[in-house]
């Protein structure tokens, strides 16, 4: 293994970490600039374009504006394309985060305890912030090679289980019964976890807007058709302009439920420095702040270097692969820096990933394209997107969650044996009746303590 790209001390990592021009880049030649930076150029307008609409639904399944997600992807892949390890990862939000960002900013934002969004946000941007710390450690001691020792069985379970809890927890938005009080009653809210979902749902289904149900599916069937096609027409942008359209001209009396009627006009000013915020101490307090540092250290790691792996096998990368610790390293970064800009704990995305790698993408640069692509974008349509409906946001969420579960890996798993493949539904199932951390970790327990269990039995025969 090459030393200069793979140092073996922490001063040598630290240095490498600070090397902007680094093996990245070495796709970017005087012979093939030209052509290079063109696919990086046209990469990163796909991603921009397909993103936007993705970054809208993540925000807003987390319990964040929409202009959050917004800022949050764009500012996560500048800083992680110029510390990350990987040539190809695009960074941002990312589905893996919903359950953890939303059951913080859901109890820090309770008016019940006193509590505000603002002061919920500013102790999600605290634990990032711890978070982010502790990467940039792991990176520097070398801790990226840890990443790949979890079961690839926990992996897809853990995948399942979010699509599962995504598909289910957007309900509301296609049922077109999101926080309508006069329905449910001045106390009650449809958005209170899973299974409250579901139960709310079927206690209010002579209240669902079958026009809401309409504009949710045809976005589900234009976004995932066109897709299908060719993924250089951006299908999630044109049904959003297409569910938009029929929300102000045809629909335009049904009732549908529009993101402006819950978050108000959309804000082009999108860099807001956001300072950290504890709330009053207690061991409530510490106990939670010590499960969500946990839980966005496990998923930037785990993901980011599933992602990272992921495009190198994709790109067919036959030069020099990704660099774990430096993926740490440059994940503690956007964990620290993405969230004190009006933003949130973001981390490589598999679908962007592997959208700007088939659009042709070579270099660090797609990345940067695609920031500010995206910037200029959603700066210039900030006034149509408080337009969207709700529903639209739900069906493209429902689409995310789709792509998510692929038959391929299930069936991998299954190859494996029936221990393996009962650990991936253990997983799938715990994550989203449970809560994400309790899913993983004691699935993780498990897995390890019996394969201990059977290398001892194994090891007491043979003697």
């Amino acid at each position: 293994m090459n030393k200069k790209m793979f140092p073996t001390t922490p001063i040598e990592r630290l240095k490498l970490f600070f090397t902007f021009f680094d093996s990245r880049w070495e796709d970017l030649t005087k012979d093939t600039w030209a052509k290079v930076v063109y696919k990086d150029f046209s990469a990163g307008l796909i991603v921009a374009m397909t993103a936007i609409p993705m970054a809208m639904g993540f925000a807003i399944a987390m319990g964040m504006r929409p202009e959050h997600g917004i800022i949050a992807g764009a500012l996560a892949c500048v800083i992680g394309r110029t510390f990350g390890g990987s040539k190809y990862q695009v960074y941002g939000p990312t589905a893996a985060f919903i359950p953890v960002i939303a059951a913080l900013i859901s109890k820090y934002s309770d008016p019940a305890i006193g509590g505000t969004f603002e002061q919920a946000h500013g102790f999600l941007i605290l634990v990032s912030i711890i978070a982010g710390i502790i990467l940039i450690i792991m990176g520097i001691y070398g801790f990226g090679k840890y990443a790949k020792l979890v079961p690839n069985s926990i992996i897809v379970g853990f995948t399942v289980g979010i699509a599962i809890a995504i598909a289910l927890t957007n309900l509301e938005d296609i049922l077109g019964i999101e926080s309508f009080k006069d329905f449910i009653g001045q106390d009650e809210d449809i958005n209170g976890g899973i299974i409250h979902n579901i139960y709310m749902a079927f206690q209010n289904i002579d209240k669902i807007n079958i026009w809401s149900v309409f504009i949710g599916v045809i976005t589900f069937v234009i976004t995932k058709g066109l897709l299908r096609i060719s993924i250089f027409i951006p299908g999630p942008v044109i049904a959003m302009g297409t569910a938009t359209l029929l929300s102000s001209t045809l629909l335009a009396d049904k009732g549908l439920i529009l993101v402006k009627d819950l978050y108000g006009s959309i804000p082009n000013n999108f860099f807001v420095f956001t300072p950290p915020a504890l709330p009053n101490v207690s061991s409530s307090v510490m106990l939670d702040m010590f499960y969500f540092v946990g839980a966005i250290v496990f998923v930037s790691g785990v993901e980011s270097i599933l992602c990272s792996s992921m495009a190198d096998k994709l790109a067919e990368n036959k030069k020099t692969p990704f660099n774990p610790d430096k993926e740490f390293f440059g994940q503690g970064m956007v964990q620290i820096i993405t969230p004190l800009i009006q933003g949130f704990p973001c981390t490589g995305a598999l679908a962007r990933t592997a959208t700007s790698i088939k659009a042709g993408a070579r270099t660090p640069l797609a990345g940067y394209f695609k920031a500010i692509l995206k910037l200029s974008l959603a700066y210039f349509l900030a006034q149509y997107l408080e337009l969207i409906p709700m529903a639209c946001i739900g069906g493209i969420l429902v689409w995310v969650a789709t792509n998510m579960i692929k038959p391929s890996e299930i069936k991998e798993v299954k190859h494996l044996g029936k221990f393996e493949f009962s650990m991936m539904v253990y997983t799938a199932v715990m994550v989203p009746l449970t809560d994400f951390l309790t899913g993983v970790l004691s699935a993780l327990i498990i897995y390890f303590v019996v394969k201990l269990f059977f290398k001892r039995k194994s090891l007491k025969t043979q003697s």
